[in-house]
């Protein structure tokens, strides 16, 4: 059965919204697009000195998302995923936006990290080519950011996020608009620096053919090709002429430069620089146009969860392995953890779900700490959750993996900074018990124990003659109780007979 699938990607440019078609056709499914939406907000432009979004960029995004908002209406929240990038990345203000931009779209918006991003575009760019053998570059020019991969099929090879973007390098280089040859130089050299960082380990693994995506590729390769600077694709010889002229003319005339978007002149000159930078690093010959990127990219990730191929679950899988947890015991924990988390009663829906999926991917990982140090293991357990590129994850899964696994043991008093919510407490309560009562790390077909909760208020339900057969048990319940006492939680113990 067709059904629709939406992405929306808040760049630090442009915001973006596709919704396409899934079509199943002999098992296999392909996404078509049936609308697009693209507004230049130019958030990373509202950035000041100290990375403070200003009111008047915020309530250009706010706008923006209301219409977003209004074209989702209708959509169940598991086929929308809306994603923000380098911007909302850096902005020390982002805890005051996103509730006010969640509010204006109707969905949550989950902030990426920068190799998150560059594997989203790499899926985004390799779903909308045709199939090849050859290892592919491909390159995106963001507002903030600058993404760069290599990679084979559908499976990257090098990721690299860059800080660096059309917008930034614009209001740095060029702010009052001028353009000169010191000042494109200028440019350049600051460009060719973060690449120079990546440049000999790509050249090293090489590639067939490069790509450029996003709006600088697109506003590049149509005033070259349109101009008479380039025959095909986006060129060093091409960009060379376009750089002359610009600074022959000191700025962007619009009227001279056929091809060229009012929204993309603003951000030419930085743009510019840095895929001149990344030609000149990287020795790209000849550059190509990549559809889709972090959006296309999005909608087939959204495709693979909601055909339980989820990215985060290949993660958890590889990360288990990276780190040698014990995967018995993990199961043993998980399959206990989630028993409890099912005798809650929280009403069904997405939050549920969500909280049900990270509760398991925990579960999975809480012992990753121990390949550092057994002392304080859960603590290096939350860094890496935290800290570790880990594709499929966005930074607010990662927060709240990390959130669950430095609080499954110890005291909880070093998680009143995060405040969690009622319905995250009472889910680390589960993962807590899971592996109180698994300490031993023996193979139980059951657990003779049950809870129950009721506002702040849990109840444990344990067999009584099997309490007194396990006196060590007992005693963890006993500090447990202290414990949720202290954080709020009337937590008692109720032996049965």
């Amino acid at each position: 059965m067709d059904y629709l699938l939406a992405a929306v990607d808040l760049g630090s440019n442009s915001f973006r919204l596709s919704i396409g078609r899934v079509v199943q056709q002999d098992g296999a499914a392909q996404i078509y697009a049936i609308d697009r939406l693209k507004e230049s907000v130019r958030l990373a432009a509202g950035l000041d000195d100290n990375n403070v979004i200003s009111e008047e960029a915020i309530e250009r995004a706010i706008t923006v998302l209301q219409r977003f908002g209004e074209r989702l209406a209708g959509f169940h929240p598991n086929r929308v995923r809306a994603v923000a990038t380098n911007t909302f990345r850096v902005a020390k203000n982002v805890a005051e936006i996103l509730p006010r931009a969640e509010a204006a779209l109707g969905f949550p918006i989950e902030v990426i990290a920068g190799q998150e991003e560059a594997r989203l575009i790499f899926s985004g760019i390799a779903n909308e080519l045709p199939p090849s053998p050859n290892r592919r570059l491909m390159i995106d020019i963001g507002g903030g950011s600058t993404e760069v991969i290599i990679g084979k099929g559908f499976q990257p090879m090098h990721m690299s996020s860059l800080f660096m973007g059309c917008v930034s390098y614009t209001r740095q280089f060029f702010s009052d608009g001028r353009i000169t040859e010191s000042r494109m130089q200028q440019a350049e050299l600051a460009a060719r620096r973060e690449f120079e960082a990546i440049s000999k380990q790509y050249r090293r693994t090489g590639w067939q053919e490069a790509y450029g995506s996003s709006g600088t590729a697109k506003g590049l390769l149509a005033v070259l090709t349109e101009g008479g600077m380039s025959k095909k694709g986006i060129t060093l010889e091409g960009m060379e002429k376009l750089k002359a002229k610009l600074v022959k003319d000191g700025k962007v005339i619009m009227s001279e430069l056929p091809g060229l978007k009012h929204d993309r002149s603003l951000v030419l000159p930085g743009g510019l620089a840095i895929m001149m930078a990344a030609f000149q690093e990287l020795h790209i010959k000849l550059m190509l146009p990549g559809e889709g990127a972090l959006r296309v990219g999005v909608l087939y990730d959204l495709l693979g969860r909601d055909m339980q191929h989820d990215k985060r679950d290949e993660t958890v899988r590889q990360f288990m392995k990276r780190y040698h947890v014990d995967p018995r015991q993990s199961e043993r924990v998980k399959r206990a953890a989630l028993e409890f988390f099912s005798q809650l009663e929280f009403p069904d829906g997405p939050d549920r779900q969500e909280l049900e999926r990270t509760l398991g991917w925990v579960a999975d990982l809480h012992e990753i700490g121990i390949s550092i140090a057994h002392d304080d293991y859960h603590k290096h357990s939350a860094y890496i959750l935290q800290h570790a590129d880990m594709p499929g994850f966005s930074n607010d899964d990662q927060i709240m993996m990390s959130l669950f696994a430095l609080g499954h043991q110890g005291k909880l008093s070093k998680l009143h900074g995060r405040n969690p919510s009622r319905a995250q407490w009472l889910t680390l309560f589960c993962l807590r018990l899971a592996v109180l009562l698994l300490r031993r790390r023996d193979d139980r077909e059951s657990l003779p124990i049950s809870l129950q909760a009721n506002g702040h208020s849990i109840r444990v339900h344990a067999d009584q003659a099997w309490l007194q057969n396990h006196p060590l048990t007992e005693f963890s319940l006993k500090t447990e109780k202290r414990e949720w006492n202290k954080a709020g939680f009337d937590f008692d113990v109720n032996p049965t007979s």
